[in-house]
């Protein structure tokens, strides 16, 4: 469904990416995975088009992403920090967005599923970090799109709010959705992921299944199995 080929990207002097080469499978959640500042929200940020690659190209079915943004109707994106204007309500910012995409949604019954009702006159600025994360969750999924882009989803969630958010996702994977993950939760990765891309130092180390990374890494543990990539590559 997405394929990236030779992204590069820089700020200034800092290449942060050298030339990824990609593919995210149509109906199969990909985690992408790796330290912080590996560049896994830029990679994320350059497919939506909120910056631009400074080489390669990314199709979308097919067809290059060039001067044509229109694939991004088909997609719900969670970012990772969100930056709610703190001085409207929830219901404020709901309505909000649903102006700005104008297209059918879900928001109540996501609503009512993270139980956010008792919330809906309360100020952004007045909540917790756990509850502007599932308003973050529901702006990101009421769309119901056939392709989800979620950067860092645990952030902040109690354990409850969390497997709330895994039972949703595989409500999603069951209907056949695209969902594209970020996450240093690697025990949240393992249960709901198909297929993991590591990357170190701007390029791809890793693509392949979590079991072909055990294998390959000769570790029966997930976690030990990613520790593993990282220690031979500072090794």
């Amino acid at each position: 469904m997405v394929e990236f080929k030779n992204i590069h990207k820089k700020f200034n002097k800092n290449k942060v990416l050298t030339g990824i080469d990609l593919s995210i499978q149509k109906g199969k959640t990909t985690a992408i995975l790796g330290p912080n500042g590996s560049g896994k929200t830029t990679l994320i940020k350059i497919l939506l088009g909120m910056t631009l690659a400074n080489q390669g190209e990314i199709l979308v079915d097919d067809k290059s992403i060039k001067n044509d943004w229109s694939y991004r109707q088909e997609i719900d994106y969670l970012p990772q920090i969100a930056n709610f204007p703190e001085n409207i309500k929830v219901k404020e910012i709901v309505s909000m967005i649903k102006d700005f995409r104008n297209q059918t949604t879900r928001d109540k019954e996501l609503i009512a599923y993270f139980e956010l009702e008792p919330y809906l006159n309360t100020k952004l600025s007045h909540l917790s970090g756990g509850f502007k994360q599932k308003v973050n969750i529901v702006l990101s999924l009421m769309f119901d799109s056939p392709f989800i882009i979620l950067d860092e989803p645990t952030s902040g969630l109690d354990p409850v709010s969390l497997i709330k958010l895994k039972e949703l996702l595989k409500k999603e994977q069951e209907k056949g959705k695209t969902i594209l993950i970020t996450s240093h939760i690697m025990s949240f990765v393992e249960e709901v992921s198909d297929h993991i891309a590591f990357i170190l130092d701007g390029k791809v180390f890793f693509d392949g299944s979590i079991k072909e990374l055990k294998s390959t890494t000769d570790e029966t543990n997930f976690e030990y199995a990613i520790a593993n990539l990282l220690n031979n590559n500072n090794a």
